[in-house]
């Protein structure tokens, strides 16, 4: 009997230990799918984390380095926990933004690691800790269309429908939604700022047709700007002092700082070599042009601005803000600025002509100067073409006797192109040149002549005041180095009282006219009855 019980025993200890084996078999066999990954815990070590790290490397309980790849993969259960995550994907038109989770700590003062390229796309952690990478933000973002196992506790992967990865910080743990997960504003995000950045003409309105557009670019890392900039610049203006040393002409110099440097960092594409070019934190001087551009959100913005079009029959003339320091080059004789090279601070003594350009505002501030002859308008009418005399008005005067007068005038003034740099220089802008300079000398002028004459003799003399106003306008513009080139009394709107009085003496003239032609006539009439009386005598 007892030899029945120790027989039965053993055959269930055998059975107990094959259904323990069967088990452990079963759940340490894990399927991966074919866009998984298995993300291993390991549950019993000897060895310890440190603190700072929450990925085993050395076999240390806790999460590990090694993912398990798409397929039927082994893991003894229960001293190892695999749980699945996707792959990082990134959709057409989107970045993903990759922040680690592992790694050195950021030196103080930085605002994201320090990339290498043996970093790849973050897809071997390994490689990523040998090589010193750095915890936090990464400089390069996922370029759209990516599909990468990434290791979900190594890193956090943000796009814009989805945050992949495990957070383990108990700070971002705190900022999941309602559903557990993290979202893009978890980490101060707004929605479009994971989208490519698309450069391209906007409509300007309704059957107006497109304005072309560039795109002003800050950055938020990096050293800071020299003392007294405004703007960085790769290598700032040694290139442009170079050119002036060797001679180089405004027009290549103008060139020179139309283009830009950008094919040092693909466009800010490759944060890392912006900063290793010397890229310095802040505004950027230069633009980006039409495209589609991977832009980390954390490092970049772009602002989208209208291109600079100069028409024909304009020249842009322009105010620097940022350069080299200022050099004068208008001469001791001009007394109301100076002008300076292109690529020193100032207005510069060379304008654009008709074209595109790709200038930055925020650095450059143009001042678009008709050159074709530009007609004023002292009248209810304004001109469509360019609304310089939006603000002018008819002229009031008052004549010797009182008469008040309403005078439309027309005035023509021509800024030769070569000349607009200092134009702007005296008088700052266009509207100041109409509204402060002409408006001042052309009323002035009617005023003052028409209150030395008498009503009557003002409009016989029209013309005579018309040249005289020429000769007086043209005077003062030559101060300005603007040509007059013509002066135009368009109407002159008399006062009732004054049409009364002239009214009734054109009346009185005409009857006085018909009196005398009726006198005459009757005379006629008498002298022809007396001759004909002195012949029939005869």
């Amino acid at each position: 009997m007892s030899g029945l019980t120790s027989a039965f025993q053993t055959v269930a200890f055998e059975g107990l230990a094959l259904f323990v084996a069967v088990t452990i078999i079963l759940f340490s066999i894990r399927r991966i799918g074919p866009t998984e990954v298995g993300l291993v815990t390991k549950r019993l070590s000897g060895k310890k984390l440190t603190s700072d790290n929450p990925v085993a490397f050395n076999g240390e309980a806790g999460y590990q380095a090694e993912l398990l790849m798409p397929g039927l993969r082994w893991k003894v259960w229960p001293l190892y926990k695999v749980e699945k995550f996707p792959w990082v994907q990134v959709p057409a038109g989107e970045i993903g933004v990759v922040i680690a989770q592992v790694g050195q700590p950021l030196p103080i003062g930085a605002k994201s690691a320090v990339y290498k390229t043996e970093f790849g796309n973050f897809a071997d952690l390994r490689s990523f800790i040998a090589n010193n990478g750095q915890k936090g933000v990464q400089r390069p973002v996922l370029s759209p269309g990516t599909l990468v196992p990434i290791h979900p506790v190594g890193f956090l992967v943000i796009t814009e429908g989805k945050v992949y990865g495990l957070p383990v910080s108990p700070e971002l743990k705190g900022k999941v939604d309602t559903a557990g997960r993290l979202t893009p504003e978890s980490f101060g995000l707004r929605a479009g700022q994971l989208d490519l950045v698309r450069i391209s003409p906007q409509p300007k309105g309704a059957q107006q047709g497109l304005v072309d557009m560039i795109g002003i670019v800050a950055v938020f890392e990096g050293d800071p700007l020299h003392s007294g900039d405004i703007a960085g610049r790769l290598g700032g203006f040694t290139d442009v002092e170079r050119m002036e040393q060797s001679g180089v002409e405004d027009g290549q110099i103008i060139e020179t700082l139309l283009g830009n440097k950008n094919h040092l960092h693909n466009n800010y594409q490759d944060f890392q070599a912006f900063l290793d070019n010397g890229g310095r934190i802040g505004l950027q001087h230069d633009p980006l042009l039409y495209g589609a551009y991977a832009l980390n959100p954390f490092l970049v913005s772009v602002e989208l601005v209208p291109m600079l079009v100069v028409k024909q029959g304009e020249v842009a003339v322009i105010k620097a803000y940022v350069g080299l320091v200022t050099e004068d080059t208008s001469g001791a004789e001009f007394k109301f600025g100076s002008l300076v090279r292109p690529g020193h601070r100032g207005i510069w003594q060379e304008a654009l002509r008709t074209g595109k350009y790709p200038i930055n505002p925020r650095c450059y501030e143009s001042e678009i100067v008709p050159t074709a002859i530009l007609t004023l308008n002292w009248a209810e009418a304004v001109s469509q073409a360019h609304n310089l005399d939006a603000q002018l008005k008819q002229i009031r005067a008052k004549s010797f006797e009182g008469f008040v007068f309403d005078i439309d005038l027309q005035v023509q003034i021509h800024v030769p192109d070569t000349k607009a740099p200092r134009v702007i220089t005296m008088v700052g802008t266009m509207r100041n040149l109409v509204n402060e300079v002409l408006q001042a000398a052309v009323g002035n002028h009617f005023r003052d002549k028409l209150q030395s004459m008498p009503a009557i003799k003002f409009i016989e003399m029209r013309q005579v005041v018309q040249a005289d106003a020429f000769d007086h306008i043209k005077k003062e513009l030559e101060q300005y180095q603007v040509e007059t080139r013509g002066v135009y009394i368009q109407d002159v709107i008399l006062p009732e009282d004054l049409v009364r009085v002239l009214t009734e003496r054109e009346i009185a003239n005409q009857e006085i006219q018909t009196f005398m032609r009726q006198k005459e006539s009757q005379d006629q009439r008498i002298d022809m009855e007396r001759a004909r009386g002195t012949a029939d005598m005869q």
